[in-house]
């Protein structure tokens, strides 16, 4: 089992969003970068806990914890011309992008980023990494399980 954490814009996407959508589930679209991509793809698998991140917004952090309840497949949007996702060099027969779809495990009171950073056992986490950018980043199992006994208060 592996942990991740992925970030979504709350306007897109946010965790009372999730809560409310059908089976609590959302397919992770969007994804635009190779590596991300390649971790949903090649490195995912069916049970893997997920913090939901909210970023791009006013306060920035982690406000739920899922899980991944689907393998890799390839992600609608890159065929949909009208789609901001829309890749024309992807085919139906070779697609450039996957998405998994994610499942809500609880809502938690929202875990700042100022919050994580105060944790000399996170200062490894790949989310606190100047300049890191990444939408998916792996969680060390050391990181999910300080987080889950030390932050998460429901």
């Amino acid at each position: 089992m592996r942990y991740w954490l992925m970030k979504s814009e709350p306007t897109d996407v946010s965790i009372n969003d999730l809560a409310n959508f059908p089976e609590q589930s959302v397919a992770w679209y969007g994804v635009r970068n190779y590596l991300a991509r390649n971790y949903m793809r090649d490195q995912m698998q069916i049970g893997d806990g997920v913090f939901f991140y909210h970023s791009n917004c006013k306060e920035p952090g982690i406000a739920g914890i899922a899980k991944v309840i689907s393998v890799a497949y390839p992600d609608a949007k890159q065929f949909e011309k009208k789609s901001k996702y829309f890749d024309p060099k992807a085919t139906q027969e070779q697609p450039r992008w996957f998405n998994v779809d994610v499942q809500l495990v609880k809502k938690i009171a929202l875990i700042s980023l100022p919050e994580l950073r105060k944790h000399p056992e996170l200062e490894r986490m790949g989310t606190l990494q100047r300049g890191n950018r990444l939408s998916i980043t792996p969680v060390d199992p050391s990181e999910w399980k300080f987080i889950l006994k030390n932050l998460v208060r429901d």
